[in-house]
């Protein structure tokens, strides 16, 4: 597929890998990109180690065009997302002037104490471009096609409301499903293969849901570019279905 700029997600942080808490940033990061033709195409979750971190968006950020990264830009010790950063684009980091303001500013109006470590959100890589917060007002920032976002939910999907302005936007991809009730996968994996040889610019994959004894089956879903192959694909996928003896249903999207 031409003029897709791919992304990564880098997930900073030990409540991650622990269990303790559930990955909601992949899905809200992957459903902003898709408008703008921007596919997701791996995501790391690491340690809240700064070597970690740091071989890790070296390598994301020379891999695809843009790397997301969340967590680790709070005010405790263990919040080394910042300095991670710097590191692994070689600058020094400091207070950020603008950041600091908005940050005083927020907490005066709060009537809350300004203290040194709250003060800590304000430092930021060199040369990087402050992402607005509106929803703790602690920003984030970009550094090259690296931006760095909050680890809470609610403060990524915020955050990225300042980010679409920034991305080059791909050519939008596109998706089809047919479902098939009772279908099992491999009563269709080789004709899915056949089809997916016959069309190497669309990306097709096979999906079984189960959810009781009488509600089962397999969810067969395009992804493209080109609107009349993915709607030929569609009619093959359909004839699929049938000869299964099975009447294809149609969703939207991905749905």
């Amino acid at each position: 597929m031409t003029n897709t700029p791919p992304a990564a997600i880098c997930l900073i942080g030990d409540e991650l890998l622990s269990g303790r808490t559930r990955d909601i940033n992949t899905q809200t990061i992957a459903r902003y990109l898709a408008p703008f033709g921007i596919p997701v195409r791996e995501v790391r979750i690491v340690p809240d180690e700064q070597d970690r971190i740091v071989e890790a968006v070296n390598a994301l950020r020379a891999a695809y065009t843009y790397v997301f990264t969340t967590g680790g830009i709070g005010p405790t010790h263990d919040d080394i997302t910042a300095d991670a950063i710097a590191a692994a684009f070689g600058v020094s980091i400091g207070e950020h002037p603008e950041a600091a303001a908005l940050l005083e500013a927020r907490y005066k109006e709060m009537d809350t104490e300004f203290t040194p470590a709250r003060r800590r959100m304000a430092r930021v890589p060199d040369g990087a471009s402050l992402i607005e917060n509106p929803v703790s007002g602690a920003p984030g920032f970009q550094t090259g096609n690296v931006f760095t976002l909050a680890g809470v939910p609610k403060i990524v999907e915020g955050m990225l409301g300042d980010i679409g302005r920034r991305l080059e936007t791909g050519t939008i991809v596109q998706s089809i499903t047919v479902r098939g009730a009772g279908l099992r996968e491999g009563d269709v994996a080789e004709a899915l293969t056949a089809l997916a040889d016959a069309h190497p610019n669309v990306s097709l994959g096979s999906y079984p849901w189960f959810q009781t004894l009488h509600d089962h089956g397999v969810a067969l879903i395009a992804r493209g570019t080109d609107e009349s192959e993915l709607e030929s694909i569609r009619n093959d996928l359909d004839a699929l279905v049938r000869g299964q003896g099975v009447e294809p249903e149609h969703l939207s999207g991905e749905a």
